[in-house]
């Protein structure tokens, strides 16, 4: 009887100790969630994310933060941003083009990054860049004589991309005290600006792949953040490679400021309103102040701190941070929104995109429904326009339909698709699969075209491994024909990303994955030319 009840104790003695962790954590789990402060932040700050977690931590809350490109958090902050409660962005300008004026408060920039060109020294030595004062007229002159080409961002869909274009135009207006909607008319502008586009040989749909892509790529000349600039120099030296040389035009370059702002979802909430205080003191502070310079950011717009490491921010790169930056005058959002449609419809330069389909039989049923969807908004003027992926009337858009077999369907004008989306709504599945018989053709299809006139894609859509033709033909091909033309590819169904991948690497191309939305897969492609 009295074991009986000595394990009775015992048992008793587990059973409140089980109840006291499983206690103790279900309450500290709730009380970590409900400190925990969410951020959406621009992927140009992503270098300071384990500082910032690591900083909160100690002072007792959790930080989760979420990455997108600068005009992606805008559009997600304009349809819900309940989700927040800061946001920090690579430009205040992005602020302004909330639709709630009053959605974020106690907006203060961090630090500061230039938006600029950078070329390989050799060539800025050859244009008579190095050691000089350069106005964007300079580099104007350089693109219409040929001697400079250029890769960037999108303008519709990155802050470097947008940024740059706006200080081009402001520059090439004449830097008004403000530049106006009937600017964007003067034609001598216009014609300016078109010709400085033309020089562009690459664009990139965002900031980081822009990067990859120019080290993949054969191109002496990019516009990217200076932070980010320093940092492929540094690597560029350890690989005995030539440094790129940064080019600040005397009329004025892009400056992002870094804003950290407080979305107001409620302004009740004292204690969620202290952290973000805390959060924003430390990122001002000297200590993160001095880490972000050693990152190659500027603490002010006269260049960084005196103690600073001067090789982080290397005179022979073209930079002086002993110089004031003149930082351009950005327009008001009615005009900002009126110079992106221009840039789309008459600055840029035209495109010719080839859309290969995968029709085989696998995208029988929901495959080819989905496909046909996504198509029809890519194509269509009106649906593709409210994201700013619309075709101009100066692009062209070739579409192939492939299984065993292809067949081939262009358009006279980019804006011009109704016939090709009718076309699309008809199609059938059936058959086997031919990707590399089919990017061939593509790449044929694109060498019929002058490379000034034109930036040039194949945009391969499959859902299933290729089982008819061969990789090394494709490979044959592409290195015979000396091509420079990238094959971004979308997988969907059970496609193989080993093939896909393959084709990529060996264009400097890049797969997307549709198989969580094939809608979305084209949307962002679209953003890479």
């Amino acid at each position: 009887m009295k074991n009986k009840n000595i394990l009775k104790f015992i048992s008793l003695i587990f059973f409140m100790t089980f109840l006291l962790i499983f206690t103790s954590c279900s309450v500290d789990n709730i009380f970590n969630s409900e400190k925990t402060f969410r951020i959406i932040a621009s992927t140009s700050t992503k270098s300071m994310s384990d500082d910032i977690k690591k900083f909160a931590k100690n002072e007792g809350f959790n930080v989760d933060i979420d990455y997108y490109g600068d005009l992606e958090i805008v559009d997600i902050l304009n349809e819900d941003s309940s989700k927040y409660d800061a946001v920090w962005i690579s430009n205040s300008i992005w602020l302004y083009m909330l639709d709630n004026t009053y959605l974020t408060t106690d907006s203060k920039s961090i630090v500061l990054d230039p938006v600029v060109m950078a070329i390989e020294k050799s060539k800025a030595i050859e244009l008579g860049f190095v050691d000089k004062d350069v106005y964007n007229k300079d580099i104007l002159d350089a693109v219409r004589s040929n001697k400079l080409k250029y890769v960037m961002s999108s303008v519709t869909k990155t802050n470097t991309g947008a940024t740059t274009y706006l200080s081009f135009l402001n520059s090439l207006a004449g830097s008004p005290e403000v530049l106006t909607l009937d600017m964007l008319n003067n034609e001598t502008l216009v014609n300016d600006l078109k010709d400085l586009f033309k020089g562009v040989e690459r664009v990139s749909g965002d900031e980081d792949y822009l990067v990859k892509m120019y080290e993949n790529g054969d191109y002496n000349a990019m516009i990217n953040y200076e932070s980010t600039l320093i940092n492929i120099n540094k690597k560029r030296v350890k690989q005995n490679k030539e440094p790129l040389y940064l080019i600040y035009p005397k009329d004025g370059v892009a400056i992002n400021d870094m804003p950290f702002a407080y979305i107001n979802n409620d302004s009740n909430d004292i204690e969620n309103k202290d952290r973000f205080k805390t959060l924003q003191n430390y990122l001002r502070s000297d200590e993160m102040i001095f880490k972000m310079e050693r990152k190659g950011y500027r603490s002010w717009y006269g260049g960084i701190k005196e103690n600073t490491d001067k090789k982080i921010f290397n005179p022979e790169w073209g930079i002086d941070t002993s110089k004031y930056l003149k930082d351009m005058k950005y327009p008001s959002k009615k005009v900002m929104t009126e110079a992106i449609n221009l840039y789309i419809e008459k600055l840029r330069k035209p495109t010719h995109v080839v859309f290969c389909l995968d029709v085989s039989g696998s995208m029988y049923g929901s495959g080819l429904t989905s496909l046909k969807d996504a198509m029809n908004y890519i194509l269509d003027y009106d649906t593709a326009s409210r994201d700013k992926l619309q075709f101009s009337s100066n692009d062209k858009i070739t579409i192939i339909t492939f299984n065993d077999s292809y067949e081939t369907y262009d358009t006279k004008y980019g804006s011009e698709t109704d016939e090709v989306i009718d076309i699309i709504n008809n199609l059938e599945a059936g058959g086997a699969t031919n990707i590399y018989d089919t990017s061939i053709e593509a790449l044929k299809v694109l060498s019929k075209d002058n490379d000034n006139d034109y930036t040039k894609t194949v945009i391969l859509m499959t859902d299933g491994q290729s089982n008819v033709g061969s990789y090394n033909d494709l490979y044959k091909y592409y290195k015979k024909n000396k091509s420079t033309v990238p094959i971004y590819s979308i997988t969907f169904g059970s496609a193989s990303y080993y093939e896909l991948e393959s084709v990529s690497k060996m264009t400097n191309g890049k797969v997307f994955d549709g198989k969580s939305g094939l809608k979305e897969a084209f949307k962002e492609v679209r953003s890479y030319n």
